[in-house]
């Protein structure tokens, strides 16, 4: 059984454009809130002006339909998806109240999708299992370090899951065509969606890892990630799933086109807690 990796977008804070949204530094809106004084949030009309820049963040990324790739002429959505135009899910402040907290690690609680009465025997694509993480007030788990990733295969192990979505996404969108920095792509071009980090190269072992979370193997027989479906109908494998022994070799991270569908796990996001935290006064996350 092997594990995982870490990094970040040079630039800010990368939330998905939409469309027709001209981005500063790759996948980022120029709508993004970095700082506020502290001494402007004292006032009633500071608070205001703070909470309705976190609206910007949050409906700048909800703009995002990240299910299409209309930028290099590839697929990302499938062959026969018929999901097309759709956008990220705001948080609902009564959902993250009571959001599942089935396990936790450091300030963070998780939760499988499949211990969830309401998704019990589900599958969902990579954006539909974002959105559904989204309205709790969290999103796909990003396995930012080896701790973390050890955490989801010893679960995926333990419980004997077949795969997970995680946060994981290529950026290979709009927005992204002009960064140098992320070529090749399949090395250089991964981050965590989730928390806006960039994951480290895929060709080398993690900094902080022991070992490469990457697969060594898959349907092409070479490392992971292989982008092996755009052989077979021209689709990307633009987000990264955890496979459970798929390909004989453990559980290891794999690139998988995003319109498979898949369980996932949750993880509590920051921004959207905070997001949440700021608009309902005295709520209770």
């Amino acid at each position: 059984m092997q594990k995982r990796a870490d990094g970040r977008f040079p630039g800010g804070n990368p939330l998905y454009p939409a469309e027709g949204i001209k981005l500063k530094h790759g996948p980022e809106t120029p709508l993004v809130c970095t700082s506020v004084s502290p001494s402007v949030t004292r006032t009633g009309l500071g608070l205001k002006m703070f909470r309705g820049l976190l609206v910007l963040v949050i409906v700048a990324g909800a703009l995002a339909d990240v299910s299409n790739n209309k930028g290099n002429g590839q697929r990302t959505n499938g062959p026969n998806n018929n999901k097309p135009g759709r956008f990220l899910s705001l948080p609902v402040a009564e959902k993250c109240v009571q959001r599942p907290k089935q396990w936790r690690l450091g300030n963070h609680h998780y939760f499988y999708s499949g211990n969830i009465s309401r998704f019990a025997g589900k599958k969902f694509d990579w954006l539909d299992a974002r959105n559904e993480c989204r309205e709790f007030c969290m999103d796909l788990v990003s396995i930012e370090n080896e701790q973390e990733n050890n955490m989801v295969l010893q679960f995926i192990q333990r419980y004997d899951v077949p795969y997970i979505w995680t946060s994981g996404r290529l950026c290979d969108f709009k927005g992204c065509e002009d960064r140098k920095d992320l070529l090749p792509l399949n090395v250089f071009g991964w981050f965590w969606s989730g928390t806006r980090a960039k994951i480290q190269p895929t060709n080398r072992v993690p900094q902080g890892f022991s070992y490469n979370p990457w697969s060594q193997t898959g349907h092409k027989k070479t490392p992971q990630p292989d982008n092996a479906e755009y052989d077979i109908n021209q689709t990307t494998e633009s987000c990264l799933s955890v496979l459970n022994n798929v390909y004989n070799d453990g559980i290891n991270w794999h690139d998988v086109a995003c319109y498979h569908e898949k369980p996932f796990i949750c993880e509590d996001s920051d921004e959207l807690l905070n997001y949440i935290a700021s608009t309902n006064r005295g709520i209770r996350l």
